[in-house]
């Protein structure tokens, strides 16, 4: 099974910038895509973002869109999320995914452990 590795949270100010890293490694060969989730105590995790290996398409949830960029270094079997703009709303535990269930891509079998961003008023 993927095994993912996450990095690049942190605390910043309202209107600040990140760049969340994933890197996969074990059995990826079948995972076509990759995606960022996020969740917060006492609500649903939510799709942030996903992307496909193979030509790079692109998928972005709607409280995101224009803020926040996927993309995927596949020589580095890393995938990067650009967090621009960032709103107090946009504090959560962010996930790292993979192996996806559907080609929907609101679901995924493999999950990292997860990295905080923490977005101050």
């Amino acid at each position: 099974q993927a095994q993912l590795v996450e990095s690049g949270g942190g605390l910043v100010q309202a209107g600040g910038s990140l760049r969340l890293s994933c890197a996969a490694s074990g059995r990826t060969f079948s995972s076509y895509a990759m995606g960022w989730f996020r969740q917060v105590p006492g609500k649903e995790r939510e799709f942030v973002a996903a992307i496909r290996w193979r030509d790079g398409t692109t998928y972005y949830g709607n409280s995101v869109k224009g803020r926040f960029t996927i993309s995927r270094d596949n020589a580095k079997n890393t995938v990067y999320l650009q967090i621009n703009s960032l709103k107090p709303e946009d504090t959560g535990v962010y996930y790292c995914a993979a192996e996806p269930v559907t080609t929907a891509l609101r679901d995924f079998r493999s999950w990292g452990q997860g990295t905080q961003v923490t977005v101050s008023s």
